[in-house]
């Protein structure tokens, strides 16, 4: 007999989080683990094309019991990320359902006088210093995109 495990993905989303993609987001913001290629393709099946840039007045914090970051307000100091700028609809929605669902999406100013929509962290279990993708990188990646790999074994399986 198979057990099948439900992920973080498919557990009942808030009314608020359902509606997170009702604005019609266009381009995203990543500053955290999203940056990751082998997340990303992880997720969506693919790499998409991102472009460097910064967050003025944001920074990646650190977040108490997590590996991922949060994008907070930090006046003073920018917050360095990728814009991801050919998201499909089906993808942006296999992202927000990736998300943790305090995430607020919302349309922030990026470097260069662009926009583009990001997940800020409501602000609790911050950290007083910043998540770091080297440290990510070297202690928690390949465990977090083997969960990749384990989801999509049973979201592709009939019996679950």
């Amino acid at each position: 007999m198979r057990h099948c495990v439900t992920t973080e993905s498919q557990a009942p989303l808030t009314t608020s989080h359902r509606h997170r993609l009702a604005a019609r987001p266009d381009v995203l913001f990543v500053y955290g683990t999203l940056q990751f290629p082998t997340v990303l393709e992880g997720l969506i099946g693919r790499i998409p094309v991102g472009k460097p840039t910064t967050a003025p007045g944001w920074r990646a914090a650190a977040l108490e019991h997590r590996v991922y970051p949060g994008l907070v307000p930090a006046p003073g100091q920018t917050a360095t990320g990728l814009l991801l700028e050919d998201l499909s609809e089906a993808e942006w929605k296999i992202l927000d359902d990736f998300e943790d669902a305090r995430y607020d999406l919302r349309r922030i100013s990026l470097a260069e006088e662009s926009t583009g929509w990001a997940y800020i962290w409501p602000g609790e279990e911050v950290l007083p210093h910043d998540w770091r993708a080297d440290h990510f990188a070297a202690r928690h990646l390949s465990a977090y995109t083997a969960r990749f790999k384990a989801s999509t074994v049973q979201r592709d399986s009939p019996a679950c």
